[in-house]
């Protein structure tokens, strides 16, 4: 009679547990976002945090304006990581979101919402335009801020700021009030960047440049006086309309100039040409030939020298309206690189024409206004007026006026027109119309960058702004050098826009002298009614509300223009550092896109030192744009978009995140299908450890630790790893280095946890009795290592991190009120770390030759194996000392030899003094750990199993006698 084999599965400790291998993002996402919402996890966090040391970070306000992007994906997640991380290291780390609400865009929306309805913006009553923005701009502010709670950020969503609320136009209006009183605004006549199709001025930020075809032209200047009298000099230019704006021609004393004659055209022209033999013309002599060319002109002779110093010109329609002197001046900005090596100087119409007219010392007030606020000549422009430099109506909105064609036509009747052409060049559009833009002379408002103030202690807001930088960390010195760059060059900042959104520029000018009336009672009327009423009140209100009796309205005026919505975004360090966290708060941290320098970190930089001589930061951080896989710029033309949208429904944010996290976010991110599969197999790998780490420790209790002096030196080593992988962690989060703490963990828990220490331990974990050393030791480390584990990753995975703590601790809290523990110094063991290097060296080099015995199907198991291994190393030697390689190795036998070992044993070539010999191993499989083993030393009644399954099966029927 035979009996049948023992079963030994039932004895078998194998891991298990609910939290499933897949993760399922998309869906439970979603779940774990309603669920925080529900159990208030923002306040509880709060909550906890009292009385810990503050990290203030201040959100950068994104655009209440369209549904969010990849982009905006980026930049949130960032944000989270830092306000997370930073309440992970035991900080008040608190995160409000914000919104900037005025302005251009929300505005052209409206506009567009009203025409669709049949009314154009004029017709309008201003309050009802307004009411109907703060609507649109509210709407989106729900919308994202559904939209960025699906990112996983965990931040004030109830209690955000927005620039639109009451409270916020009335302290921006007082910080604008705070300029005003420090001397530093002042009304001025500057050709500033104008829309006409918006009808508003615009900031730098607010243009983009896009590719435009234009006409050039080449224009005679009638010399008048000085040398060569007679000759006509020659300008080119592309924007012809500009022509009867001008007021000088400029040249540069470096270039050499000549006095031509023309001696012949060219032959067989289709069209008679605007030059003839005998004309002199005078230009740079590095440009004839392109002069020339253009022209038709065959042949002319260099008959003298010009010397512009003394010269004077002609306007090219004089006799028409035009009847002043041109005079010629040197200038900065003037080369021979193309065109005549003369400047058209229009200081209307151009940043350099007019520095260079106001370095001249020629009076301001000769400065026209020859374009109007729709894009048209006004009567300052004779023989013009009211023709518009571009369509403002219908399909050709944006397109050429008729400004350009008549100037031209009017130049060839006049005989002034040498010649014509196309170019196809960059040329400033706004980046909300896309329609091109003018330089337009206009009165507007500006802070003076370079007037000294006795409010900030007689330095000029450029100096102090200027100190500011250099004593604030920006992350690397290209951050610093670029906003250094940026406002040592920047001009004063114009800060009056001709808007109906915004807030504004709450002044009363006397008619008479043009002086601001600066009365502190009358701004506390203004910002009472502001407190109210928010921005209407004050369009809405009588002014003689506000000037009180000690005032004749009548003799005021009260400006109407609005604050540049940068000014307002510069505001925010106001009404949320300073109201929330005290007067005297800096930020610690401010984080958006790499174009901030010239936006929002710049602004806010200018109006904190404008009011308090201070930056509103600390410490700023920048991150770079998204791009394609092959590098180049997401676009509709090139359709390598990536939606959003998209991604989350087929990925998860989760992976957005890690992929975020684990790149340079200071450069460019590229981002694809490949990338985001990367991404999701890291995710992958990083869940299976989770997994694997909760499977394992099923039913652990405190009952089963195991002190550290008493563990074996495999897991006083894995400590030993994860005390370093925490202070790496730790010094990389406080240095906003995601990358490099992700890489961290990911390696520990790929390379130290999962490839080696779980692999070389899970033959304990299964097969040792329930409460041996090893077996308690490992399960022991498991559990100090889960919560690290997690809290590690919480900032970045706060969605798989919080399944996985609540399903080991349902009862416990979030993981997200858990902060960063502090390690034991004793887990701290470099000679540890050294000598397990050596045994990780000799493990490698056996898994080598075993794996060349599994590819030639000679064994199927590391446990077939009972390798010879042949050291020469003493260092290996004694690292080894008493360690059980065999199990080290995962074979079932291990026999360590000195030498060199045989010409053909395997070697790596990284690793010397380590010899590996294949031996298959002798004995029988065990039927329960599949090692093999001598049957001679079974225990009596288990003669299939090895004596050590064999104790760990008794203990088991011990604690299961129904199973027997």
């Amino acid at each position: 009679m035979t009996t049948e084999p023992r079963d030994y599965r039932p004895t078998i400790f194998l891991p298990d547990t609910s939290f499933p291998m897949r993760a399922g993002l998309p869906q439970k996402e979603l779940q774990f976002v309603a669920a925080w919402k529900e159990a208030g996890l923002y306040q509880k966090v709060r909550e906890a945090s009292k009385g810990r040391e503050r990290f203030i970070y201040h959100d950068g306000p994104p655009y209440a304006n369209g549904h969010s992007h990849i982009g905006h994906a980026l930049n949130n997640s960032l944000k989270d990581f830092v306000c997370r991380t930073r309440q992970a290291l035991g900080y008040d780390a608190d995160f409000v979101p914000g919104w900037d609400c005025h302005g251009l865009p929300i505005e052209w929306k409206v506009e567009e919402e009203f025409r669709a309805k049949g009314r154009k913006k004029d017709e309008v009553p201003a309050a009802e335009f307004r009411a109907a923005c703060r609507v649109y701009a509210q709407k989106w502010v729900d919308i994202q801020s559904e939209e960025r709670q699906r990112m996983g950020l965990l931040a004030n969503f109830d209690d955000p700021y927005l620039t639109m609320n009451y409270e916020s136009e009335a302290i921006i209006a007082e910080e604008f009030l705070k300029v005003v009183q420090a001397g530093l605004v002042f009304r001025g006549s500057k050709p500033v960047m104008w829309s006409p199709v918006e009808r508003t001025s615009l900031a730098e930020a607010e243009v983009e440049y896009q590719e435009k075809v234009s006409p050039t032209i080449w224009v005679k200047f009638p010399i008048v006086s000085g040398p060569s009298e007679g000759a006509s000099l020659i300008i080119w230019t592309t924007t012809p309309w500009t022509i009867p704006g001008n007021r000088a021609v400029s040249y540069s004393p470096d270039i050499a100039y000549g006095v031509y004659e023309v001696e012949a055209m060219q032959a067989d022209l289709a069209f008679e040409p605007w030059a003839a033999p005998g004309e002199r013309l005078v230009l740079a002599d590095r440009l004839k030939d392109d002069v020339f060319d253009a022209a038709k002109i065959a042949v002319a002779r260099r008959v003298g020298d010009f010397d512009p110093k003394s010269a004077a010109c002609a306007h090219p329609f004089r006799g028409g309206g035009y009847e002043f002197s041109v005079p010629l001046l040197a200038g900065d900005h003037v080369t021979d690189d193309a065109g005549t090596g003369f400047v058209h100087t229009a200081p209307s119409h151009g940043t350099d024409d007019y520095l260079v007219w106001m370095k001249s010392g020629l009076p301001q007030a000769d400065i026209p206004f020859t374009i109007d606020a729709n894009g048209r000549y006004t009567k300052e422009a004779p023989g013009f007026e009211g023709l518009a430099v571009l369509e403002l109506e219908g399909k050709k909105a944006g397109k050429e006026g008729p400004a350009n064609g008549a100037v031209i036509a009017a130049l060839i009747e006049a005989g002034k027109l040498l010649a014509r052409g196309r170019l196809t060049h960059q040329y400033p559009h706004s980046w909300r119309s896309k329609a091109p833009l003018i330089y337009r002379n206009t009165p507007q408002w500006f802070i003076a960058m370079d007037k000294p103030v006795a409010h900030l202690g007689g330095k000029t807001l450029r100096q102090v702004a200027m100190a500011e930088i250099a004593a604030t960390d920006w992350g690397n010195e290209a951050g610093s050098n670029r906003i250094t760059a940026m406002v040592n060059e920047r001009p004063d900042w114009l800060i009056s826009r001709q808007r109906a959104w915004g807030v504004p520029l709450v002044m009363f000018i006397h008619k008479e002298t043009g002086a601001i009336l600066q009365d502190e009672a009358v701004n506390a009327r203004i910002l009472k009614a502001m407190r109210t009423g928010g921005a209407d009140a004050w369009f809405t209100a009588d002014p003689a509300s506000f000037l009180g009796e000690a005032y004749d309205a009548s003799l005021y005026e009260k400006v109407d223009d609005i604050l540049d919505v940068w000014f307002d975004s510069g505001c925010t360090h106001a009404f949320v550092t300073r109201v929330r966290y005290g007067e005297n708060a800096q930020a610690n941290l401010y984080l958006e896109g790499s174009d901030q320098h010239r936006g929002w970190f710049q602004s806010s930089l200018l109006e904190s030192c404008a009011t308090r001589g201070q930056a509103p930061y600390k410490a700023v951080r920048t991150h770079g744009m998204i791009v394609d896989e092959q590098g180049r710029k997401m676009s509709k033309s090139l359709g390598n978009g990536i939606e959003l949208e998209d991604v989350l429904r087929q990925n998860g944010m989760e992976i957005l995140r890690l992929l975020f996290a684990a790149a340079d976010y200071t450069n460019e991110l590229a981002l694809g299908k490949t990338i985001l599969d990367q991404a999701s197999e890291t995710y992958r790998k990083l869940r299976n450890t989770i997994r694997y780490m909760l499977a394992s420790l099923k039913d652990f209790s405190t009952e089963e630790r195991v002190a550290y002096a008493d563990m074996p030196m495999l897991e006083q080593w894995l400590l030993g790893r994860a005390h370093e992988v925490g202070v790496e962690v730790r010094a990389a989060w406080l240095d906003y280095d995601f990358k490099r703490a992700l890489s961290a963990v990911v390696d520990f828990a790929n390379l130290d946890l999962s490839a080696f220490y779980v692999d070389v331990r899970k033959d304990a974990l299964y097969c040792d009795e329930l409460d041996s050393l090893r077996r308690r030791a490992s399960r022991t480390v498991l559990d100090l290592l889960f919560e690290r584990m997690l809290v590690w990753l919480a900032p970045i995975l706060p969605f798989t991190t919080e399944e996985a703590w609540s399903t080991r601790f349902p009862d416990a809290g979030s993981i997200h009120l858990r902060v960063m523990q502090t390690d034991p110094e004793e887990w701290r063991n470099s000679a540890l770390t050294n000598r397990m290097e050596h045994l990780r060296n000799v493990r490698r080099v056996v898994t080598g030759a075993l794996e060349v015995q599994r590819r030639d199907k000679v064994i199927g198991s590391s446990l077939e194996a009972a390798p010879i291994v042949y050291i020469t190393q003493d260092g290996v030697r004694s690292a080894i000392g008493e360690v059980d390689l065999s199990e080290l190795c995962i074979t079932s036998d291990l026999v360590l030899k000195n030498g060199e070992g045989p010409e053909h044993a395997f070697r790596l070539e990284d690793v010397a003094g380590i010899a590996v010999v294949f031996e298959r191993a002798p004995g029988i499989k065990c039927a329960r750990s599949w090692k093999f083993f001598d049957p001679a030393t079974a225990l009596p009644g288990f003669p299939d199993i090895t004596p050590r399954d064999a104790r760990a099966v008794m203990a088991w029927d011990r604690a299961n006698p129904a199973s027997n």
